[in-house]
């Protein structure tokens, strides 16, 4: 009762039920609301401010929870009207009021929240000007190409408190009045700037330094006929990696003086097997992209008789939730593979940790005081304190490590430069959050930096396979292995998948769900594996597609029409046909030729009849699809007319219309009177078309694209944002009539609708009520008549 009391008043706030339910069970975030809530009895909230208490209550921290009611307050009063300067808020009472009786500053916080802050439009188009012309001869000779997010950080940095939106609509604006309409150069990728290859080392006795500059090689060796069939074809035939223990073979990989020494370790504790990893963070649901990523990973080591981890990448406790660590252990099972361990990078802390010293004591590392801010780009100001004395940094991470320093105001940093030009990477940083694995026994948490590589040494990866957009920090990779002397793996790089008329974006789905846009994450409409699923796309299918893409360094857009395709591959050999009006019109036979009910024996597969059969009715009373009749028919159209006959699939009969009964005040067609003949003694007919007899009532779900552009998050092909970009037509809902051969199906069981398309059995079928979900349409259904 008390759940469901709090269900009401999240809900009010403006949650979704699934987004209350969930909230109901983060005990923290639901205490915190409830304090928030308490504050604001019997006071009416204006638009938005029921999400920014939300936002308050999952973001403050301990220290000053006992400033809960001035937030509260000033979030109702809407001076805190946006979670910018909520954010802004919990970090000033973080930094400044850390004991409860302390006295807010109010000067000094409204100062530093905003409040009051208005940018108008016009600034924001006056500062946008200024910063384009800074950049106005750049921008001429890159045109479309030149970075526009650099001019963005700039307006940001002046107009702290401008609205992003607007500030990039502005820009777009500006940039499109001085370049013009793209030209089909700016469409091209920009030309690739040639790199001098380091030439791979033959032998170990030419040794490369620690600090050696990485080449940048398309790190993958192909086949010109990049896709296969299925993922074993590929990985047999089509990608040639290095064998274990010949690391040092491949490109860029670099070596010292223990590269030798490690290697024959490293073979010796794997006896030379393939070894990969699939290292997803559980923070969100698992989607199309991922699909790729598992099957490279797993597929690679299957094809080589190695093995594959599946290893959660659990350093940031703050969006980690239990249902997405069994959310994405489940969607790699539903693929069809079995993980050889699952890990998680929360085993290695201790180790971790201790490497971090490691790092401190040889001057590889220090503690930073720089802010999240002062970090940001790629030209920031030099850390102050790179060369503070190493025994310094030393009690500082300890006191990090035991809490004693505030979250936000110290880091463990890296001295090294990445390729991208990035200086001085974080190792580690301050959170007070509990982990689910270690509850409190931590405060610093491990960026994936930092981790990730370390643990593949731990794990003793072969091969570390990883999209395109890890490439430029394969060099703090090799670096922070090689600066611990431990094995160091290989990382490999591939192009990653994105889907056409999707989005993939955790944060925009769940702004999606949100909005009641779409239901929850495993919509249909949807391209997550959970959505897929419940959609009816076989595992297989979507192993194919990818294996179909192939493992190329490219970027790879595809539209959904590929993956369908791949699905009525395999749903062609593997649903069987079933007999379903999507949308009936009744039939009377004035001469049935039967005395009773006769039953009909019908193949589940016309083209293989030893798959088996099953049963059908044929009564008196028919129905048909109403689309497959017409008053007035068009020159060429083959299906039921006054004039034209069909035959009934599967019964041996031809039909033919005698009376049209009609509503007197629409002209819709209620029902038709008709004669049949037996199919041996009429003329063939144009068209055979479906029906059933006595049937069961199902609901059936018609699913299609959820955007109408093919990049919904591109501003310039849709300038108000994806949620404006909405398919009010991508989903349709039918009362449809079923033989009665479906009245015994489960939960995701598939077939096909003859002459309709493929179907799934939906996860919210009861014993009274079945729903399907059209998975594909029938390829052969285009254009037909």
């Amino acid at each position: 009762m008390e759940n469901q009391e709090l269900l009401s008043q999240f809900q009010a706030l403006g949650m979704s039920e699934q987004k209350a339910k969930e909230t109901i069970k983060n005990a923290n975030v639901t205490k915190n609301l409830q304090l928030a809530l308490s504050e604001v009895k019997n006071t009416a909230l204006g638009e938005g401010v029921g999400m920014l208490l939300y936002h308050m209550a999952s973001k403050i921290k301990p220290q000053i929870i006992h400033e809960l009611p001035l937030v509260t307050q000033y979030i109702v009063e809407k001076k805190l009207d946006n979670t910018l300067r909520v954010d802004a808020a919990l970090e000033y009472l973080l930094k400044n009021i850390q004991k409860k009786g302390a006295v807010v500053n109010t000067k000094e916080f409204n100062e530093s929240c905003g409040v009051g802050v208005i940018v108008t439009p016009e600034e924001i188009e006056r500062t946008v000007q200024e910063h384009i012309k800074l950049h106005k001869d750049m921008l001429l000779e890159q045109r479309y190409h030149f970075n526009a997010f650099k001019i963005m950080q700039e307006v940001r940095a002046k107009l702290k408190w401008a609205d992003a939106k607007s500030v990039k609509a502005a820009i777009d604006v500006e940039i499109f009045d001085l370049l013009g309409p793209k030209t089909e150069d700016d469409l091209k990728p920009p030309p690739k700037v040639e790199k001098k290859k380091e030439k791979p080392s033959t032998s170990l006795a030419d040794k490369s330094s620690n600090n050696a500059k990485l080449a940048h090689p398309s790190n993958v060796s192909i086949d010109s006929s990049d896709g296969a069939n299925t993922i074993a074809e590929l990985m047999k035939n089509k990608v040639h990696f290095h064998t274990p223990g010949e690391n040092y073979k491949t490109d860029g990989y670099v070596i010292t003086d223990h590269t030798e020494r490690l290697l024959k370790e490293h073979l010796k504790q794997t006896g030379g097997r393939v070894q990969t990893r699939f290292p997803p963070e559980p923070n969100g649901i698992l989607h199309i992209g991922h699909a790729k990523a598992i099957n490279i990973n797993f597929g690679y080591a299957a094809s080589k008789g190695g093995v594959c981890y599946l290893r959660y990448d659990d350093t940031n406790p703050e969006k980690e939730e239990e249902k997405f660590f069994v959310g994405i252990r489940e969607m790699v099972e539903w693929l069809g593979y079995k993980p050889y361990k699952i890990t998680h990078s929360s085993d290695n802390f201790q180790q971790l940790y201790e490497w971090a010293v490691v790092l401190i004591r040889k001057g590889l590392a220090y503690v930073c005081h720089q802010g999240a801010d002062e970090m940001k780009g790629f030209n920031p100001k030099p850390s102050p304190w790179r060369e503070r004395p190493i025994e310094e940094s030393l009690q500082l991470f300890e006191d990090m490590k035991n809490g004693k320093i505030d979250e936000g105001t110290a880091t463990l940093r890296l001295k090294l430069t990445l390729e991208e030009g990035k200086v001085d990477p974080v190792a580690y940083r301050i959170k007070f959050v509990p982990h689910h694995r270690t509850g409190n026994d931590w405060c610093i948490y491990p960026t994936y930096d930092y981790t990730h590589c370390l643990c593949d040494s731990i794990e003793n990866i072969t091969h570390s396979l990883c999209t395109k957009e890890f490439q430029s920090r394969r060099s703090s990779y090799y670096w922070l292995c090689n600066a611990l002397e431990i094995y160091c793996p290989v990382q490999w790089e591939y192009g990653r998948l994105n889907m056409n008329y999707a989005l993939v974006s955790k944060r925009k789905i769940a702004k999606l769900i949100t909005e009641r846009i779409v239901n929850d994450w495993d919509d249909p409409r949807l391209f997550t594996l959970t959505a897929l699923r419940r959609r009816g796309f076989p595992a297989e299918a979507i192993n194919n597609f990818c294996a179909q893409m192939g493992v190329t360094g490219a970027q790879i857009s595809v539209d959904p029409s590929m993956l369908e395709a791949a699905v009525r591959d395999i749903l062609n050999i593997s649903a069987p046909r079933r007999l379903v009006v999507l949308e009936p019109l009744k039939i009377t036979l004035i001469n049935f030729p039967h005395d009773k009910p006769t039953e009909i024996e019908v193949p589940n597969f016309p083209q293989n009849p030893d798959a088996g059969c099953h049963h059908i009715l044929l009564d008196r009373v028919v129905y048909i699809e109403k689309s497959d009749f017409k008053l007035d028919p068009e020159k060429g159209y083959r299906r039921l007319a006054l004039d034209q006959p069909v035959g009934l699939r599967h019964a041996g009969l031809v039909i033919y219309v005698k009376e049209v009964k009609q509503n007197p005040q629409t002209g819709e067609v209620l029902e038709l009177i008709c004669e049949c003949k037996l199919a041996e003694q009429a003329e063939k007919p144009k068209a055979f078309i479906q029906w059933v007899s006595q049937p069961i009532k199902i609901e059936v779900r018609l699913y299609d694209l959820l955007f109408k552009h093919k990049n919904p998050e591109d501003t310039n092909e849709v300038p108000g944002g994806f949620l404006s970009d909405i398919n009010e037509d991508s989903l349709s809902v039918l009362e449809s009539y079923a033989d009665r051969a479906l009245s015994n199906v489960k939960v995701y069981d598939k077939f096909q609708f003859e002459r309709i398309g493929f179907f799934s059995v939906d996860p919210d079928t009861t014993e009274n009520h079945i729903v399907f979900n059209r998975t594909v349409g029938l390829k052969e259904d285009a254009g037909k008549k």
